[in-house]
């Protein structure tokens, strides 16, 4: 889809948020779509979110689809999951939901538009300080450039390098989207 390349040329999303907590600064949803829509008309092109609750193992994910459509009906998508925690502090059931909503939308968008968030704090805590530290090492260490192809290592399958950015800090080994879903 020829319209997808040039949203993707055009598409600027600087990080204007700040995290006063963790001192940093990110993107989220909401600003990725703002900074979409003007692009999106000026292609013709329109964009479909959508979100399913799948249970997996007990837990719950959300699974978000961000689908771009062109005038003549072409579809390209982009899909991201992101689980509800049992319990967050100072949220309701609802609020949880929306929150995983929103992260796994946002990743979504990100891999459709091919939004670089190698610095992002969601995929790598800039603090360096105690475990977070630890696990910046050691994706360094498993993702060193010309290495051999990065493997899930339960089931061996090639993952992306963004996907094991991901799963390192999430869950401190490779693993791939299946895998990552039976932790």
């Amino acid at each position: 889809m020829k319209e997808l390349i040039k949203i993707q040329e055009k598409l600027d999303v600087p990080k204007a948020q700040t995290n006063s907590f963790g001192n940093y600064k990110y993107r989220s949803c909401e600003d990725i779509l703002e900074a979409l829509k003007p692009i999106l008309s000026e292609a013709k092109c329109y964009l479909v979110l959508v979100d399913r609750i799948v249970s997996v193992g007990g837990r719950n994910y959300v699974r978000a689809t961000a689908k771009l459509v062109n005038d003549e009906g072409v579809e390209v998508e982009g899909i991201a999951y992101a689980r509800e925690p049992e319990i967050q502090k100072g949220m309701n059931a609802s609020q949880i939901t929306g929150s995983a909503s929103s992260y796994a939308r946002k990743y979504a968008l990100n891999g459709l538009f091919a939004i670089d968030d190698t610095k992002d704090p969601d995929t790598m805590d800039n603090r360096e300080e105690g475990i977070n530290k630890k696990k910046i090492e050691k994706t360094k260490e498993v993702l060193k450039p010309n290495k051999t192809a990065i493997k899930c290592e339960n089931c061996k399958t090639h993952i992306s390098q963004k996907v094991a950015d991901y799963s390192i800090q999430k869950f401190g080994k490779n693993l791939c989207y299946d895998c990552q879903k039976n932790e």
